[in-house]
């Protein structure tokens, strides 16, 4: 990849990184870490990889994003200002309470935010829903990307998504784990251990590609890796006639 490429998103990471600083301070709370260690990821998502029209935030063929881990909504409002969906003065208003940049994402009130999270466990299965309408209802070519937390996957509710994705044989999905080895309480492997988290998704059917999330050569080939090529898996025929019997209801 050609070095001006990397570094211009080399500059929107340290734009997002500063918008993540300023909100957490102005609003004296709020999660930092998490906010910083996913910036690279989210950066290559929206200035790389993702179809988007932030003129447009509702396109129908848009590809959709879930922060699962909802609480690092610094680095999503970060990424959406840099990306043209919302005004970056708006930033210094983040969790105020005539905001509408609160401390979790609101797909009603943020552009460019396709779902609302911040209950853990949750997004990730907001996320298989997109994808499995793409296939089923929308019958569209989007692309439905989410981040999750180490931390997170200590919830059940992660493992029954994760199942039912590959259940489906959701090609369409691709889910990023910031493994950083903390969450609020401290050292994920002292709170309630969820390692083997690779060992798990692979038992769960899924493609797993371990990288260092902070090199943009690696977030991409990644993602281009998850994408191609495409399992040429399609769902039941049990199931999509059951979907379109509730459709047409």
């Amino acid at each position: 990849m050609e070095k001006a490429k990397l570094n211009e998103f080399k500059k929107y990471a340290t734009l997002i990184r500063k918008h993540i600083i300023e909100e957490v301070y102005n609003a004296g709370a709020g999660h930092p870490g998490g906010s910083l260690s996913c910036t690279d990821i989210l950066t290559i998502l929206y200035f790389h990889e993702m179809r988007i029209n932030p003129e447009n935030p509702k396109w129908e063929d848009r590809d959709r994003f879930v922060l699962s881990k909802g609480h690092c909504s610094p680095a999503l409002y970060g990424a959406l200002a840099e990306r043209g969906f919302i005004p970056r003065e708006h930033l210094i208003g983040f969790r105020d309470i005539e905001s509408y940049l609160q401390g979790h994402p609101s797909m009603r009130d943020v552009p460019g935010v396709d779902m609302s999270t911040g209950s853990l466990g949750q997004g990730i299965s907001a996320a298989v829903g997109m994808a499995l309408a793409g296939k089923l209802l929308d019958k569209k070519d989007y692309r439905v990307y989410t981040i999750l937390g180490d931390g997170e996957t200590e919830e059940g509710q992660v493992w029954e998504a994760s199942m039912a994705a590959a259940h489906y044989k959701l090609d369409n999905l691709t889910a990023f784990v910031d493994h950083n080895g903390l969450q609020i309480d401290g050292k994920i492997t002292d709170v309630m251990s969820p390692e083997s988290i690779e060992e798990k998704f692979k038992a769960f059917g899924w493609k797993v590609i371990r990288i260092n999330g902070h090199d943009y050569i690696q977030i991409i080939e990644a993602i281009q890796e998850a994408i191609e090529p495409r399992l040429l898996h399609p769902v039941s025929d049990d199931l999509e006639a059951t979907v379109e019997a509730l459709s047409s209801t």
